[in-house]
């Protein structure tokens, strides 16, 4: 049991490695999770993630009731405010820059759904089932799941899986727009690594400030947040990829990205 994280050029594949427990997560799989997003935040070489679960049955099922909620609950009552960081920060506690695709092969559940909602982009295999299980324990969705689904859904959908906690499957979840595609098993990774060196094959930089822009747009005002695209739009026509990008295009040639 582990959280396996692979180097393939520029993708970092990052995989729940714990399909006995439904690819749940203990305290050390979460400690080592936050370790595989500073890998991907600080290493220059690395472009774009894909998270996924090991096996075909779960995704992630969340926080593992039996260690890591009760040890979280015991510290709630014990007054530690450390923050709540599930899914090694992913869900709650971190801002990444570098784009993170969820490869949803089977449950995506709790904290499951939660880091998917994490992630920039979700693919799904029509076995998955999405759904924020918290308030059949007694608890609520507490890495972002109240938030980051009625953005992701309408509000109606959001509010009936959060105050239900039942799932709906990969079909509902593509027609309402949790998740980009439904795709076979056998196609699944393979999906998720062809998007991922598309992505990976443009202006690094670039990606990073689009992504930047939607993200610190999305809670502002129209005026806002078009300040915020031109902001980030002037820094990045200051780099070097942006002289090389279009230099490429005129000698018909495939662009050589720095990252610079």
């Amino acid at each position: 049991m582990s959280i396996d994280v692979t180097l393939s050029g520029h993708v970092l594949q990052v995989t729940i490695n714990r399909p006995d427990a439904m690819n749940s997560l203990d305290i050390e799989h979460n400690r080592a999770l936050r370790a595989a997003w500073q890998r991907l935040e600080t290493d220059p070489a690395i472009r774009v993630a894909i998270l996924t679960g090991a096996g075909e049955r779960s995704f992630c099922a969340g926080a593992d009731l039996k260690t890591l909620i009760p040890a979280q609950r015991e510290a709630v009552r014990r007054g530690d405010t450390t923050p709540w960081e599930f899914g090694g920060g992913l869900a709650r506690g971190l801002t990444l820059s570098k784009p993170i695709i969820a490869a949803v092969n089977g449950h995506c559940l709790a904290g499951g759904l939660e880091m998917a909602l994490g992630c920039d982009v979700r693919l799904a295999s029509p076995n998955a089932s999405f759904g924020l299980a918290e308030v059949k324990w007694a608890i609520i969705p507490g890495a972002g799941g109240t938030q980051r689904l009625p953005r992701a859904v309408p509000l109606g959908i959001a509010l009936e899986m959060i105050l239900s906690g039942d799932p709906i499957s990969a079909e509902e979840a593509l027609r309402v727009g949790l998740v980009n595609r439904v795709l076979p098993p056998k196609d699944l990774l393979p999906a998720a690594h062809e998007l991922a060196g598309r992505i990976a094959a443009r202006g690094p930089l670039a990606v990073r400030a689009a992504k930047q822009a939607v993200y610190e747009g999305l809670g502002r005002d129209f005026a806002a947040g078009m300040c915020i695209e031109e902001l980030l739009f002037n820094q990045v026509m200051k780099t070097e990829d942006a002289v090389e990008g279009p230099k490429a295009f005129a000698e018909r040639r495939p662009p050589d990205f720095k990252g610079r």
